[in-house]
């Protein structure tokens, strides 16, 4: 049997951190990337945009709510389609 790790709230804020972007510990995804998004916006964020393609090939093991904010708020951003994300 094969076990694979989801990739949730927390997997998603760490990665975002890791990228520059303070983010609180209790931050919902959709804060998260709020925050990511606009944080893009006014600086940029060197390798938020290859993150996100990164989560967005891995549809299949990214939590619902994680994925609605990254399309919601983070490809819009970014200006990737949901399709090429």
């Amino acid at each position: 049997m094969m076990i694979v790790e989801l990739i949730d709230q927390t997997d998603f804020r760490e990665r975002l951190s890791a990228l520059g972007i303070e983010i609180h510990a209790q931050a919902s995804p959709e804060c998260a990337a709020r925050l990511a998004a606009r944080c893009h916006r006014a600086r940029g964020v060197e390798g938020l945009e290859a993150l996100v393609r990164e989560l967005m090939g891995k549809r299949d093991i990214l939590l619902p709510s994680v994925h609605e904010a990254i399309r919601t708020h983070l490809l819009p951003a970014l200006e990737v389609s949901p399709e090429h994300g």
